[in-house]
């Protein structure tokens, strides 16, 4: 990977005013692809979901998939959009290979939900509102696989693989107005938008937006302005940005390195852009020096679409209680306050709390594991919290052998440390390493007797009724267990045996 220049982020916005664009393509979650009836299961055999209509063959008419109407429509409504009264599909005209049809089947100036806005939460409990511009339906491509080369991608490759499983899966773009006003926190604003959108599409239920599996892609559209002018600058499109973590990466760098680019006297080339997840750098992509030609026409096969306005109600009357308000309620039914409660939005802690509260633990229980240990790992590999190789249920069970009075956090924490590496279920693990509270007193009078003997001044201490002092003698005895004894019961049995026990 090239290097090049970079001004600090500081320098870039003490001189320039980013505005940006977020693209955001939602893979539905429907049984069927949007025009046929093929599956869209994943992980099927390559090319063994496919049939005339989604590979494009000569004859075969598309038919419109009910489902992902209405997943459109519900999302345009969580967004706060206008829903068209009607509206086509048009032909998005241009060749790639993993396109079987050399078209895409899309919407153009005629999208089903438009003119709304998301408000999003940021790390410091203000509000941000992002305008969306349209939320349109259209379907996904195939995937091309480039093999022989070191990237994965075409350059260097001996030879390209193509699935057309994926082509025809329904999709939704939504796609921002041009998001200004934000200054330094624009990064911060692009992660937080992406975040909220993607609890927002999993509380509708029409995707689970798994941005590891490509169920949720975005792309980074930015551009810089002097500080004090209105007019837009050239904008660089970073494709298919797949985390949290790298949306707000990949605005962040584009903002040096646009700022880099004018500060030398040089100019912006119109581009889509590569992100790299090593090191958080793009990297060019296809020169794009005027607006594409797609020579978009109306989709002659297909009819328009006109939602009935009573349905479109029913459907609004219909939404789940949205992120915004359900965390609203979480925070009261947990107790926290809004310091607290922001903490934990901050750190992407709210689904895995809730879900380890549902699997039986108790609400301050998951909050302190998910907002410690697991947020420390978190922060130390710089992934997400939900991307940790631990599930709710598996911490929820934890929680309950500490409650048993099997683990002390402790030995609780080097449990998660063993699921994390992957040594298997919390039961497992504490068989596997030994590592059970031991609390019967044949096992643990020999460790007190020990300590006693060894500490004769603290010992004579408690015997004249300073029983505050136990506390030096049930730390040996810890120590000497490696932490696995009972605490409780190692004060019990070290106050019986000093004569101290009902002082």
């Amino acid at each position: 990977m090239s290097v090049m220049n970079l001004v600090s982020y500081e320098d870039a916005l003490a001189s320039y005013d980013p505005v940006m664009g977020l693209e955001v393509h939602v893979e539905l979650g429907t049984k069927t692809k949007m025009f046929c009836g093929c599956s869209t299961e994943l992980g099927a055999e390559p090319n063994s979901q496919v049939c005339p209509t989604c590979l494009g063959l000569p004859g075969s008419l598309p038919v419109v998939n009910a489902v992902g109407v209405e997943s459109a429509v519900k999302i345009g409504l969580a967004l706060n959009c206008e829903i068209a009264e009607w509206c086509r599909f048009a032909r998005k005209n241009y060749f790639y290979p993993d396109m079987p049809k050399n078209f895409q089947t899309s919407q153009y100036d005629e999208p089903i939900a438009f003119n709304g806005y998301l408000d999003v939460q940021l790390e410091d409990g203000s509000t941000f509102r992002v305008e969306i511009e349209r939320a349109h339906m259209e379907e996904d491509t195939g995937k091309s696989s480039h093999v022989g080369g070191a990237t994965g991608r075409i350059h260097g490759a001996t030879h390209s693989l193509l699935d057309y499983n994926r082509a025809g899966i329904p999709l939704i773009e939504i796609v921002t107005k041009p998001i200004v006003g934000a200054g330094e926190r624009a990064p911060e604003v692009a992660r937080a938008y992406v975040a909220e959108l993607r609890e927002l599409i999993k509380a509708l239920g029409v995707s689970e937006a798994r941005m590891d599996k490509g169920q949720m892609r975005c792309d980074v559209n930015l551009s810089l302005r002097p500080n004090g002018t209105e007019t837009f600058g050239t904008r660089s499109e970073t494709k298919n940005v797949n985390s949290l973590r790298s949306v707000e990466r990949a605005a962040r760098f584009e903002i040096q390195r646009h700022a880099a680019v004018l500060m030398d006297g040089g100019t912006i080339v119109q581009e889509t852009r590569h992100f790299h997840e090593e090191d958080g750098s793009t990297t060019s992509g296809r020169i794009k020096d005027n607006a594409e030609d797609y020579r978009y026409f109306p989709e002659p096969d297909l009819v328009p679409i006109a939602p009935a306005r009573e349905w479109v109600e029913e459907l609004r009357a219909a939404l789940p209680e949205l992120p915004r308000v359900r965390r609203a309620r979480l925070q009261s039914e947990w107790g926290l306050s809004d310091k607290d409660m922001q903490a934990v939005l901050n750190a992407g802690a709210v689904e895995p709390i809730q879900e380890t509260i549902a699997a039986g633990a108790p609400a301050d229980q998951a909050r302190k594991w998910w907002m410690g240990e697991l947020a420390r790992r978190a922060n130390e590999t710089g992934t997400e919290l939900s991307e940790q190789p631990i599930t709710p249920a598996q911490v929820a069970r934890v929680t309950a052998l500490v409650a048993e009075g099997k683990l002390n956090d402790k030995l609780a924490r080097q449990v998660i440390e063993a699921v994390l590496a992957g040594e298997g279920e919390p039961d497992e693990v504490v068989e596997k390493r030994g590592l059970a509270v031991v609390s019967d007193d044949s096992a643990l009078g020999a460790a007190v007797d020990q300590a006693i003997a060894e500490n004769e001044a603290i010992a004579a201490k408690i015997r004249d009724g300073k029983v505050a002092a136990v506390g030096a003698l049930v730390g040996a005895v810890m120590k000497a267990t490696r932490g696995q004894a009972d605490a409780a019961r190692v004060k019990d049995l070290i106050l019986e045996r000093l004569g101290a026990a009902g002082q």
